[in-house]
Parts: structure tokens; sequence; C-alpha cells
């Protein structure tokens, strides 16, 4: 039987409040008033166990679609307030359950008659100029690419005067074209180990369309396969603001109505694209990517691998964060163009569910920020997960600092050999070398023998720095350290030496006086 072992639910939950769910079998139901959930593979088993106080959950992500959830288990989930998403092996959405507000007719019909008295349009207009000025902006500051961020620019400037929504669809398709054909250069780094492992077409960005689907569904490379994860948890996040807003998901204001598909949240996450895209291109210049986290399909779909997905689904809570003001901007907007009675003309604002906007402006407080989330931290050698102040793991360290030598020693041999550095040289032997000969043998007390300086002065020149011998005897670094390790100089330095360990006639008479006493 499969080992299985229970997880402690501050273990299983982290900062974030999302809680993901991976492997076959998985299991969703309620024991004893808990929440008990089975998931993983093979031996690599794990029950949770959630009790209804100080549990943490506000999200729980289940990837795959092999096992069972009972209507008891959502119906606990839906009491803590928390909400519940499946995804598919592929990053498709499946199913989105969450909490939702009291149903409110008048609402709804404002936004199915939207389209007709031109508040779809001017939502339409606010969510794709924000869109184009977060792409604008990372264009200009992470691509360093002025030229298009400017062409962007001037599509956004084109939108107050958009006079249907067909004429704000073609601006943001036209602006999408000039943003991803910035990025399609863009090389992708791999653990040196990994370089000769990834396809050519891993290497670099590449088109946005997919050609297995020749749109973004299905993606050949990863970094396309990263976007298409997050916009799927982005857009789950967006149903579930939606619905807390008392609006109807599947109607939307820019996106048409499809079949299958969540329009409304589909136009509620357009602002919210560019940080999903900022995120990833974070990543990507500034960490590798590991092969072990990508893996190729029988028809050459890029997929993810659990792990890796895991740790993406754990970023969902920014996403709601990020997501929040915008829903509440569209039902505000949606709640406005509703005719009301003169009596509540004053109560004009909808209540921000999300944000406690509202509240928060009454006391005098903002909004506090959301903080973009970061990746893991890895080796440029291995792909080994290491601290962020580092840049390889201890075993490719070795072989980094190995090469850093050998090119210093080819740097230093080369500038050994320059006209300016030998004539330095030779100018530095031509002096010692006059030193030398001018140097008279009789000049050295009687006392200072060879003997002497072996004995008695050189073993204490070990402990005496480099930089000391150096400048007592103003030879090179190089020589100073060779006399260190035992190397006997010439003679005429032998006196300065000996001054610099303190050895003098007075103090090896001292010592002979104690040895003979001794004796």
């Amino acid at each position: 039987m499969a080992a299985s072992h229970t997880l402690p639910h501050s273990r299983a939950i982290r900062k974030s409040g999302v809680l993901v769910l991976n492997g076959y079998g998985i299991r969703v139901q309620v024991n004893a008033g808990h929440l008990l959930l089975h998931d993983g593979i093979a031996d690599e088993r794990r029950t949770i166990r959630l009790p209804r106080v100080n549990h943490g959950l506000k999200r729980l992500v289940m990837i795959g679609s092999d096992g069972f959830v009972t209507l008891e288990a959502l119906r606990w989930i839906s009491d803590v307030g928390a909400a519940f998403v499946m995804l598919d092996r592929r990053g498709k959405v499946l199913a989105v359950t969450g909490p939702v507000s009291s149903s409110d007719a008048k609402l709804r019909r404002s936004q199915a008659l939207a389209l007709g008295n031109g508040t779809a349009l001017k939502i339409s207009k606010e969510l794709i100029s924000q869109k184009l000025a977060g792409q604008e902006l990372l264009v200009r500051d992470m691509l360093h690419d002025p030229a298009t961020a400017d062409a962007i620019a001037r599509f956004r400037a084109e939108l107050p005067s958009a006079d249907s929504i067909d004429v704000v669809r073609l601006i943001e398709a036209q602006a999408a074209k000039l943003y991803w054909r910035a990025w399609s250069e863009m090389p992708i780094r791999w653990p040196r180990k990994d370089e000769s492992r990834v396809p050519e077409h891993w290497k670099r960005f590449g088109s946005r369309i997919s050609p297995l689907t020749h749109s973004p569904r299905l993606a050949s490379s990863p970094p396309n396969a990263l976007l298409n994860l997050l916009y799927a948890l982005l857009e789950s996040e967006s149903r579930l603001s939606a619905a807390a807003m008392g609006l109807d998901p599947g109607i939307g204001v820019l996106h048409v109505d499809t079949p299958s598909r969540d329009s409304l949240a589909c136009d509620i996450m357009e602002p919210i694209r560019p940080k999903c895209d900022a995120f990833v291109l974070h990543w990507l210049q500034s960490e590798p990517l590991r092969r072990s986290d990508f893996w190729e399909d029988r028809n050459g779909n890029c997929r993810i691998a659990s792990s890796l997905a895991i740790k993406l689904c754990e970023t969902s809570d920014t996403w709601r964060r990020l997501v929040a003001p915008v829903a509440e901007y569209v039902a505000q907007e949606l709640w406005s163009s509703i005719s009301k009675p003169a009596s509540t003309l004053a109560r004009q604002l909808i209540a921000t569910r999300l944000t406690q906007r509202n509240k928060r402006e009454v006391k005098g407080s903002d909004v506090p920020g959301v903080k973009q989330p970061k990746p893991e931290h890895v080796c440029s050698g291995c792909g080994k997960t290491i601290r962020a102040e580092r840049s390889h793991c201890a075993n490719c360290a070795i072989d980094g600092a190995t090469e850093r030598l050998v090119n210093a020693a080819r740097i230093g041999r080369l500038a050994a050999r320059s006209p300016e550095v030998r004539a330095k040289h030779v100018a530095s032997r031509r002096r010692h070398a006059e030193a030398c000969s001018k140097w008279d043998a009789s000049s050295q007390p009687a006392w200072l023998t060879s003997e002497v300086f072996s004995q008695k002065i050189q073993p204490l020149l070990a402990g005496v720095s480099t930089s000391a011998i150096r400048s007592r005897i103003g030879v090179s670094r190089w020589y100073a350290g060779r006399i260190r390790e035992g190397y006997r100089p010439h003679p005429r330095h032998w006196q300065a030496l000996a001054e610099l360990v303190g050895i003098s006639r007075a103090s090896l008479e001292n010592s002979l006086d104690r040895l003979t006493t001794v004796r």
C-alpha cells in the first residue's frame, strides 16, 4: 500500500492562503467537521486535515480531474469564505466556485443593457487604457525598447476618440502585435548543464502564437506555458471577483459572448495581464529556467512539471488582490448607469466588498499595495535552489572559481608580456643586481651566520605578514611570499629581517645563558 503522511495545516498552507492539490486519486471530503484532503502520486501521497477555526484557507486549487469532491466539502469551503478552483493538467480552467454576494437584479440588468447605452464602451476604453499603459511601461523599462513603447502610447492616445467597441478591439489588437514582437528575440537562460538538453526553440521567447493551434493555446515553449497557466489563474480570480460583486461573469462588455467562456472575467483580467507578464519577464531576465520543470508532450505542447505548477498556483492570492479594484470599478460603472429615484441619488456608490475602499476612505487610509511574487533563485550551473545572495551552489562555485583563476592567470601572462611591464621588470632586476654587487659581506654582523638565520630567524618569518616583509626589505609581494614559505633571501636582507622578528645579538646571548643555567 502506498505510504501516506499527514501534514499540519500550518505547513500545508503558505502565507498566501492557497493550497494546491495535485496527482491522482485526489479526495476532498469532510470528516468529523474537518476538511480532509488526499493527493499525491504513488508513494508520495499526503493527507491534510483543516479545522474550521484558524485554517487560513483562501483558495483550494486542484490540478487534474482524477478523484472526487463531495458536496459536503463544497459546503465547508463556502462556509469558511474560501474558493475552489479546478484546472486541467494543461492549465485550462474547468470549474470555479467561491463566495457570492446577494443577487441584485438591477445590477445584472444594467450589465445586460451596457452594450446598448454606451456603458460598455466607456468601461472597455478604461480597461484597455490601463492595459496599454502597463504594456508601455513594461516595454520601456524592462525590454528597453522605447520605439515600441512610444508606438503603444500612440495607440493608447487613440482610445478616447473610439466610437465603438470594435474600434477598441482593433486598437488593442494592433498594440498587442507590437507588444509581443518586442518579446520575440528575448533569450531564455538555462543552467549550463541543461543548455544541450533543450530544443533550440526553447532558447528564445519566439512568437506568442503557438504553431500547434495558431493561437496562444497549447504553448510550444516554456515562457508561453508559464504565461498560459498564470492567465488561467488570473481568469479564475476575475470570475470569483465578478461573482463576489454580484455580476454575471458570463456577460461581457469587451469580449463577445461565447459558449463555455466567462466573457466578463476575460474583460476584468485585461488590465492585470501586464502584471503577469512583468512577473514572467522578471523571472526570465533574472533567473535561468530548469529543464526538469518542463517536458514536451507528443504533439510538441510544452507542459509544466507538477512541482513548478504548484508554486505558480500559490501566487493566486497576488492576482486576487490585483483584480479586486478592477472588478469594483466595473461594478460601480454599471451601477451608476441604473436610473434611480431622486431620493436615492445620494447613494451612488456600490459596496466595495473586495478592497473595502469605501470604509478605508472614511477612515482616511488607502488600500495597501500589492507586492509582486518572486521566482526561486537557482544556481546558474546546475539549477539547484540557492540563497538569493549567491549565484552558484557549492559544487558549481568550485568550477567557476577554477575557471576564473585560469582566466586571471591567462590575463596576467598576457599583461606581463607588454612592453611597459617588461621595462619595469628589467629596471627592477637591474636595481637588485646593483644592490647585490655593491653589498659588502664584511658589513654583516659576526653573529648573523647562515645557521642563525636558518634556525632562529626563518621560522619566525612564517608568522609575519607578506606586506610587512615587502615594505621592510623593498621586494615584490611574490618574493616576500616566498620568504614566508621558507625561501632564503640574499644575505643583505638578513639583518633587516632579524630586526623585523626581534632577533639581535643580545637576545641570542640571553637565550644561550638561560640554556646554560638550566643545564
